[in-house]
C-alpha cells in the first residue's frame, strides 16, 4: 500500500540515542539506517542495537510511528542478516538502496515471504545510472514509494554536485514521472547541508513543483520544513476550492485566469493532500 510521505527521517542505525528520540520529531516515516550511516566494520553491533531501538520506539506512547529499516544491498555481504533482523522486529517494512534490476526486488520479496512477512511494505531508493534508467519497471513492482538519491547518482555517473541542481534534474524527473506512472509516492533527494534552511526551503519547493509527495530529511528541523512545503496552505486549500467550483461546468476564470481541465485536476490534488474529498 502506498504511504504518505511527506518526511521521510533517515536515523544512523548506530545511533539508538537518536532513534529513542524519533517521537519528538514526528516524521511521517522514520527510515533507520543500516547501510550508509554505518561504517562496514561496526554493522553487526549497529544491527543489533538498531533493532532493539526500534522495538522500543514502535512500543512508545503516542501515536502510531511508521519505522522502516535501510538494509544494505542486496549484493552486499550483510543484505540477508539485515533483512533477517528487520522482519524479526516491529518494523512496518524495508528500505531497499540502490534498486537496479527487478532480480533484486524479486530477492527481497523471497526473503520476505521464506519469514512470513510478505505483506511489509518497500520503498526503493533509485540512485544510480542503472537505477534511473531502469525506473518505469523498477516502480512497478508494487512498491510502496520510491525516492530519488541525488548524491550516490552523481557518484555514480562522474557528475559534480552543485547547489543549482542541474546536474540531476533529468535523473530527478524521471524518477516522479515512473512513480506517477506507477501511481506511487516519489520521496525527493535529499539536501545535506543540514544547516542550511534556506537551502532546504528551496531545494523542496522545487520538488513539490516537479511533483514530489516527499522529502527525504537527514536532520530533525527538516522534518518540520518538509511538512509546511508539502502540506498545501490555507491559501491554496481556498484556490484549490475556487478552481474546481469554476471547472464544473466547463472553462472559468479565477483571479483573472482561465481554468480548464487540467487546473482541475491540479486542484483536486492540492485538496487530497490536505486531507480533503474534492467531490
Amino acid at each position: 500500500m502506498p504511504l504518505r510521505v511527506r518526511s521521510l527521517l533517515f536515523v544512523p542505525g548506530d545511533r539508538p540515542d537518536m532513534i529513542a528520540k524519533v517521537a519528538r520529531w514526528n516524521p511521517d516515516v522514520t527510515a533507520v539506517d543500516l547501510e550508509d550511516a554505518v561504517a562496514p566494520a561496526e554493522k553487526e553491533l549497529a544491527r543489533a542495537a538498531a533493532m532493539t531501538a526500534v522495538a522500543d520506539l514502535v512500543a512508545g506512547p503516542g501515536r502510531r510511528r511508521v519505522v522502516l529499516v535501510r538494509v544494505n544491498p542486496p549484493d552486499a555481504r550483510w543484505f540477508e542478516a539485515d533483512v533477517a533482523a528487520a522482519l524479526a522486529s516491529p518494523t512496518a517494512g524495508v528500505v531497499l538502496p540502490k534498486l537496479e534490476d527487478p532480480r533484486q526486488l524479486a530477492e527481497l520479496r523471497w526473503l520476505l515471504a521464506r519469514h512470513g512477512r510478505a505483506d511489509v511494505a518497500i520503498v526503493a531508493g533509485l540512485e544510480t545510472a542503472r537505477g534511473v534508467a531502469a525506473a518505469r519497471e523498477l516502480a512497478a513492482g508494487g512498491l510502496a514509494a520510491v525516492y530519488f538519491g541525488a548524491e550516490d547518482y552523481i557518484a555514480d555517473v562522474g557528475g559534480r554536485r552543485t547547489r543549482v541542481g542541474h546536474e540531476v534534474l533529468y535523473a530527478r524527473s524521471e524518477v516522479v514521472l515512473a512513480a506517477r506512472l506507477a501511481g506511487v509516492p516519489a520521496i525527493d533527494q535529499a539536501v545535506v547541508a543540514v544547516h542550511d534552511e534556506r537551502a532546504f526551503d528551496e531545494d523542496a519547493r522545487i520538488g513539490r513543483e516537479l511533483g514530489y509527495s516527499g522529502k527525504i530529511c537527514l536532520h530533525p528541523r527538516q522534518v518540520t520544513q518538509a511538512h509546511q512545503i508539502f502540506t498545501p496552505s490555507r491559501a491554496e486549500v481556498a484556490l484549490a476550492r475556487a478552481v474546481l467550483a469554476a471547472t464544473r461546468a466547463g472553462v472559468g476564470v479565477v483571479e483573472g485566469e482561465m481554468v480548464d481541465e487540467a487546473h482541475s485536476k491540479m486542484a483536486t490534488a492540492v485538496l487530497r493532500q490536505a486531507g480533503e474529498d474534492p467531490e
